[in-house]
């Protein structure tokens, strides 16, 4: 049954979570905030939904970048490298990201009588990212069914797991990883240093899963 919106970037723990739904996703949609990476994120969004044959919608935040403090919206030079338990890491949260795009979404369900929001948080999100965590997903998950006539519910399974355990549960599902795009700096190819790339070449080895991903020598 086609029941779920999916907030989808085009990154590894969305695209693992829209093959691992794709019997009940009927739209998927990638928000487009000014990021340094949202091309790049954007064309591999567009590749996978085509290949499974899934409504897909690019709806623009420009305001976010217009308005809104981040390294995440400020050029490649502005992205730390590091670790994402480094106090640095912190400049690239984006003021409730998640938050907005949940809305957003929870509205676009409505709107089509559909009842369920998919997200991709996982648990190596928490340190940094407060919208990231499982409070703030089950306040949202109340204030979206207090909100809506049809009770819209958030469903969030990788809340808890490591994104290592993502990278296992779309090995498994033969996901095609090398057409995901993970870098904050939004290059040509992974920097392979700053903190998402960082997280992505851990998760790969914990994993135990050759990485595919091209990073820069």
């Amino acid at each position: 049954m086609k029941d779920s919106v999916i907030i989808y970037s085009g990154g590894l723990d969305s695209t693992t979570l829209l093959y691992e739904e794709q019997q009940r996703v009927a739209l998927a949609v990638t928000f487009d905030y000014g990021s340094n990476h949202a091309a790049r994120e954007i064309a591999c969004a567009r590749h996978h939904c085509a290949l499974l044959g899934i409504e897909h919608l690019v709806i623009e935040l420009g305001f976010m970048g217009q308005y809104f403090q981040s390294s995440l919206l400020s050029g490649a030079d502005a992205i730390p490298s590091g670790n994402y338990d480094e106090e640095n890491m912190k400049s690239t949260v984006v003021p409730f990201r998640n938050g907005i795009m949940l809305s957003i979404a929870c509205g676009l369900a409505e709107s089509r009588g559909l009842k369920r929001v998919l997200i991709a948080n996982h648990g190596g999100d928490h340190a940094i990212y407060p919208d990231c965590r499982p409070e703030f997903i089950d306040a949202m998950d109340a204030a979206m069914r207090a909100g809506t006539y049809v009770n819209v519910e958030i469903a969030a399974p990788y809340t808890n797991l490591s994104k290592a355990d993502l990278v296992r549960r779309g090995a498994k599902l033969g996901v095609d990883y090398s057409q995901t795009y993970s870098c904050y700096r939004g290059g040509e190819q992974h920097c392979g240093t700053c903190g998402t790339c960082t997280e992505r070449q851990e998760a790969f080895l914990e994993a135990g899963i050759p990485d595919p991903t091209a990073y820069e020598k």
